[in-house]
């Protein structure tokens, strides 16, 4: 299944469809893993209704690794976003052989030449490509584009999201994306609130890393974010 249609189906089913971020890292807060298997926690949030992941592979500053993408697309079968600074044409074809359906482009780390030729070649692969944005100017160029799948990150990634962006960033920047394009509002969510203000601003979806794992039950937090119910954080 495609990342996108797995995310509308879940939109459709009346819930909010959260992306969990697998990351095993966080710049500002550092382990998030504390002790735990980020496969079984993977498998955890699969059950908890998770129609689909993202697994950051950044190892430097977050940790991963395209081994832990390959583990993760392989124990829970769900499409994968592979979250990375992907720069290079070899980067997709990477991805692609690691279980990824669908991968981040950064208009922050691009110029917009390179993201083009990313773009166009992420599709002649069969890949689904998330267009990030953080600022007015970098949602004209995924218009430009003609992105089906945008994001907006609600923190700045140019300073490793150690930033204190919110969701207010999504309420700024939603209007502006592309016509009938899957919004995703990325970081800077950590309650059941700030999921619905997303929604409500006009995203499709949301992106949860950092408050998952510092959640002291990962699966009910989730649930709560759908709107599913479930025990407290």
């Amino acid at each position: 299944m495609k990342f996108q249609t797995a995310l509308l189906n879940k939109k459709r089913d009346g819930m909010i469809p959260v992306i969990p971020d697998i990351k095993c890292v966080s710049p500002e807060h550092g382990d998030l893993l504390r002790g735990r298997c980020p496969v079984e926690s993977a498998q955890s949030l699969k059950e908890a209704g998770a129609p689909v992941m993202s697994v950051v592979t950044e190892n430097k500053n977050f940790g991963g690794s395209v081994t832990l993408l390959r583990d993760i697309a392989t124990a829970t079968g769900l499409p994968i976003l592979r979250k990375d600074f992907i720069t290079a044409p070899d980067d997709l074809k990477i991805s692609l052989d690691h279980g990824a359906s669908a991968i981040l482009l950064m208009c922050a780390t691009q110029t917009e030449q390179s993201l083009a030729r990313l773009y166009e070649s992420a599709l002649d692969l069969g890949l689904e490509a998330l267009v990030e944005t953080h600022t007015i100017a970098e949602m004209q160029l995924a218009r430009q584009l003609g992105a089906t799948l945008v994001g907006i990150n609600n923190r700045d990634i140019t300073r490793l999201e150690r930033d204190d962006g919110t969701v207010e960033n999504t309420c700024r920047l939603a209007e502006f994306a592309p016509k009938d394009a899957v919004l995703i509002s990325e970081s800077g969510i950590h309650t059941p609130e700030d999921a619905r203000r997303a929604i409500q601003a006009g995203a499709d979806a949301v992106l949860v890393g950092t408050a998952l794992w510092q959640a002291t039950e990962m699966a009910a937090l989730y649930k709560q974010l759908c709107g599913g119910g479930g025990g407290g954080a």
